[in-house]
């Protein structure tokens, strides 16, 4: 028996599998302006579109002067932290190069993709989220709650929350605690050409992954996407000449630059648009990457589900449907990296 054809009216229903012309206008319309709503709030910018980090607030400094408050202490300082955070992760780093596991404590925050805010996964000095760590510190604060957070236990407050600053304090302040005390991160004599790696990374970069993601308009993206991939090609030349980037020692050159390439790959290159290049395809960048996640420690400083779950799972306006990627393999982290034949 034959199947019966297909009524007119049927087909005519079968059509409709797209919604109409003026649907999609509205939807359009709709969206592009519930996006720039929340992308103002997420990401300021300026008037092309460009995303401007705001400035860190706590600026203070932990030293031995002897006017200084904020004395060298084991166990008196903490930091708060989000696995996910970039920022936030090379504290980690250094924290655990310098082997100041037990001389600095650490919290864990998460970001609630309801509330919009970073929740602290333990309540610490009776605050259950950020905003209300920051105004235990500030009462009255209105400013942004980031991580991380150099907190003192002692005198209940913020004594830093720009990672550059804290990174410096962590490697030279508290040699007395630490287990690898020998190892100087920032030498003096390495200084200059470790400031000038930090600032042009900074810049095209560790912020420059940002400003691919969070641009408002296609002229300011693709400024900072040129930028991006220029500067990476020149980190990868110089790292055909030396194992790491001031030589054949790591510095926290390095542990600032290391953040931003280990969630390149699973992150950034999709969600952030940043995809001319994958990092482990460069010749020198992806066995550098290797060689620094494979140092003493490092990797346990690393949650790659955190990573997809903070960026995939909270950055909205990014990824609406909430939907967290399965992928990528990263076990090539593993691999042999040979990077101590460089420069030899």
């Amino acid at each position: 028996m034959q199947d019966k054809k297909p009524s007119n009216e049927k087909i005519k229903k079968q059509g409709k599998s797209l919604p109409s012309g003026i649907i999609i206008r509205l939807g359009k319309f709709v969206w592009t302006t519930m996006w720039h709503l929340m992308m103002s709030n997420l990401a300021p910018r300026n008037q092309s579109g460009e995303y401007i980090r705001p400035a860190s607030q706590f600026r203070n400094f932990i030293g031995t002067q002897a006017d200084n408050p904020y004395q060298p202490q084991a166990g008196r300082y903490r930091l708060f932290v989000g696995l996910g955070c970039p920022w936030a992760h090379r504290t980690l780093v250094v924290r655990s190069l310098k082997g100041l596991e037990d001389a600095i404590l650490v919290s864990v925050v998460s970001p609630s993709p309801n509330e919009g805010i970073w929740v602290l996964n333990q309540q610490e000095e009776g605050c259950r989220t950020l905003p209300q760590l920051y105004n235990l510190a500030v009462p009255g604060y209105q400013g942004r709650c980031t991580v991380p957070v150099l907190w003192d236990t002692q005198t209940k407050t913020i004594v830093n929350n720009e990672s550059a600053e804290i990174i410096v304090m962590l490697n030279s302040q508290f040699n007395e605690f630490a287990k690898n005390p020998q190892l100087d991160l920032y030498p003096e004599e390495l200084r200059e050409q470790i400031d000038r790696w930090n600032e042009k990374i900074y810049h095209a970069v560790n912020n420059g992954v940002y400003r691919c993601g969070f641009a408002q308009t296609q002229q300011a993206y693709d400024k900072a996407c040129q930028e991006l991939f220029t500067t990476l090609d020149e980190i990868d030349a110089a790292l055909a000449k030396s194992r790491y980037l001031c030589g054949d020692r790591v510095t926290l050159a390095d542990a600032r630059l290391f953040t931003t390439l280990f969630r390149f790959d699973v992150v950034y290159y999709g969600l952030f648009k940043c995809d001319r290049h994958r990092i482990q395809d460069y010749e020198n960048l992806g066995p550098y990457l290797r060689d620094l996640y494979q140092l003493p420690g490092v990797s346990d400083t690393c949650d790659l589900d955190s990573v997809k779950r903070d960026y995939y799972g909270n950055l909205f306006p990014l990824n609406p449907g909430g939907i967290i990627p399965c992928g990528p393999d990263v076990s090539y982290l593993l691999k042999p990296h040979n990077r101590q034949r460089v420069g030899c």
